[in-house]
């Protein structure tokens, strides 16, 4: 991808697929964003298997990133992050956009993601990107002390 976007009042910003070069960056961010980050091995192997990922940069500053897998007419968001410095400034919404170009473009009829149950912030910009809760699973997430805690599953049409 190299569509530019431009949220209202904010830097120009472009996408780039995720080299290993960038690693460390993403890496970063998502270390600063989560509780519970994705690991090197988690992107490594979202690598190997031919997923999305497209980070959203400004310059050559890591405005955050998705993970996203191609299925049978549908486009499952596996990752979505905004680095927390540019948080509430509207990239969320650029990378929700970006991410059903992509899966328009290749034929999704729906995106599925899964959300904490806790991340009320989250599953607020995605209820407002059209997103819809569908369901949920139970203990699918890691949390403190060797807990579990619950997901929302959320589906929009495309």
């Amino acid at each position: 991808m190299s569509a530019f976007a431009h949220p209202p009042d904010s830097l120009p910003a472009r996408f780039e697929s995720l080299s290993l070069a960038r690693l460390d960056a993403v890496l970063a961010v998502e270390q600063q964003a989560y509780s519970h980050p994705w690991t090197r091995g988690n992107f490594t192997d979202a690598m190997a298997s031919g997923n999305q990922i497209q980070l959203l940069l400004g310059g050559e500053q890591l405005l955050g990133y998705f993970v996203a897998m191609q299925g049978v007419d549908e486009a499952h968001l596996l990752n979505l992050t905004v680095a927390p410095d540019f948080q509430r400034q509207g990239w969320a919404r650029v990378l929700l956009d970006a991410l059903a170009l992509w899966a328009r473009g290749r034929g999704a009829q729906w995106l599925w993601l899964e959300v904490r149950a806790s991340n009320l912030r989250a599953r607020q910009i995605y209820e407002a990107n059209g997103f819809r809760r569908v369901g949920e699973r139970k203990r699918y997430y890691p949390a403190a002390a060797s807990e579990r805690e619950d997901a929302v599953v959320m589906s929009r049409p495309l």
